[in-house]
C-alpha cells in the first residue's frame, strides 16, 4: 500500500517540511522565518498560526491536495518521560505542548500543528521518539546532589534511527548489539545502547556532558555558583552561556562548522585548538559510555551534522577506536526517519503507543 506522508520538523527559526511516498522523499523545503519576525512572540505557542499557515501555503504550493495524505507527521516535543516509539497524537499530549509543561522550544509546535492538519482530514498525526525518550537504567538517573536527578533529554530520533540502520549495515537486528551513538551537531548527546535501550545518556540541552558548537556542557561547579552569585550576571545570561552561548560560540563567535573548518585549514589556531577541546571532550565521554556497557561494545557510530568533517571525526577516531570500530553516518536526516517510524505503525510492523 503507498502512503503519502506529510512530515513536520520545527526548529528555532525555521520549519522543516518534507512530502513522502512511504520512504521515498518527494520534496522537501526548509522555510526560513525572519528572527525579527518571531522576536514580537513572546511564547512558542503564540508562533503557531504563523509557523502552521507556511506549511498550509508549501502544501499549496506543492501540487499535493492535503486530501491525498494518509497521515501528519511532526517532530515530537518536551513532553513527559516516555518509551520509545512512535505516538498517536492525542488530546493529552496537545494539552501538555500547549502548557509547556516541561519548557518552550519550537519542536513543541510540530504535533500541534500535525494535529491540526490532520483532523479535518480525518487522517492519524503521530510523532516518532521525542527528545523526552527515557530509557535510563536507575543508577544513571543520581548524582552527587539529593535535590538534583539525571533526566533523560537527547537527540532520540536521529541516534534510534541511525543505530537501527547500522544494525541493518552489521546485519544484525537493533536488540542484539551494544551501540555508543555519538550526536554531533548544535547540541552533542552521546548514548550508551544496551540491546534497544538507552540506558544512559547525557542531557543534551542542560549543560551535560562535551562541548557543543553552541552549548557549554559539563563546567566546574565552584566557579559557576561563583559567577551565579557575583551580580554581574542574570539567571537568563547564564542559561545563553550553557545553552546558545556556550561552546564553540564562546570562543570562536560561531557555531558554523564550516566556516570554523575553514579557518582551521587558514591556520587559524585558536579555531584549531578549540574545535580539537571539542573532540577530546567527544571521545573522553564516549570512553564514559563505554563503562556503562561493560566493555561490551559493538560499535561506535558518529553522526549528525558534524560528523560530515573529516577532521572532527579523525580525532574523534584516533582516541576511541581502541574501543570498538567506528561507523560515520553523518548528517541527521530526522525526516527520513519521522517517515520511518511512522510507516512502522501504518504498516503494522510496530504497535502505535498512546501519551497519558
Amino acid at each position: 500500500m503507498t502512503h503519502k506522508l506529510l512530515i513536520i520538523n520545527p526548529g528555532s527559526t525555521s520549519t522543516k517540511v518534507a512530502l513522502f511516498e512511504n520512504d521515498i522523499q518527494q520534496t522537501k523545503k526548509t522555510i526560513a522565518h525572519d528572527p525579527i519576525t518571531l522576536k514580537q512572540f513572546k511564547r512558542m505557542i503564540d508562533q503557531y498560526d504563523f509557523r502552521k499557515q507556511a506549511i498550509l501555503d508549501f502544501l499549496n504550493s506543492s501540487g499535493i491536495h492535503p486530501s491525498e495524505l494518509t497521515a501528519v507527521v511532526g517532530r515530537g516535543g518536551l513532553l513527559k518521560p516516555l518509551a520509545s516509539g512512535t505516538y498517536v497524537v492525542n488530546e493529552a499530549m496537545i494539552s501538555d505542548l500547549k502548557n509547556a509543561i516541561r519548557g518552550e522550544h519550537a519542536s513543541n509546535l510540530g504535533a500541534l500543528i500535525a494535529d491540526a492538519i490532520a483532523k479535518p482530514l480525518g487522517i492519524p498525526a503521530f510523532i516518532v521518539d521525542p527528545v523526552v525518550v527515557d530509557e535510563m537504567h536507575d543508577l544513571a538517573r543520581y548524582t552527587g546532589m539529593k535535590e538534583i536527578e539525571r533526566v533523560s533529554t537527547f537527540h532520540a530520533l536521529n541516534q534510534k534511527a541511525v543505530a537501527k540502520r547500522a544494525a541493518h549495515d552489521l546485519n544484525k537486528s537493533y536488540e542484539q548489539l551494544n551501540l555508543i551513538v555519538a550526536h554531533l551537531g548544535g547540541g552533542i548527546s552521546i548514548g550508551s545502547h544496551e540491546h534497544g535501550r538507552v540506558i544512559d545518556v547525557n542531557n543534551a540541552l542542560d549543560g551535560d556532558g562535551p562541548m557543543s558548537p553552541e552549548r557549554s556542557g559539563s563546567v566546574p561547579l565552584g566557579p559557576l555558583y561563583k559567577m551565579c552569585f557575583s551580580g554581574q550576571y542574570t539567571l537568563e545570561d547564564i542559561k545563553r552561556k550553557n545553552y546558545g552561548e556556550g561552546g564553540l560560540v564562546a570562543y570562536l563567535h560561531t557555531n558554523d562548522g564550516v566556516e570554523i573548518m575553514k579557518r582551521i585549514q587558514s591556520g587559524d589556531v585558536l579555531a584549531t585548538k578549540i574545535h580539537e577541546v571539542m573532540c577530546y571532550q567527544i571521545a573522553k565521554e564516549i570512553g564514559a559510555a563505554s563503562t556503562v556497557l561493560k566493555g561490551q561494545v559493538d560499535a561506535i557510530i558518529l553522526t549528525g551534522g558534524f560528523a560530515y568533517n573529516k577532521l572532527t571525526t579523525e580525532l574523534i577516531t584516533s582516541r576511541v577506536a581502541f574501543i570498538a570500530p567506528v561507523l560515520i553516518y553523518p548528517g541527521e536526516d530526522e525526516m527520513l526517519a519521522l517517515a520511518e517510524g511512522t510507516l512502522r505503525v501504518l504498516n503494522q510492523t510496530e504497535e502505535v503507543k498512546t501519551y497519558a
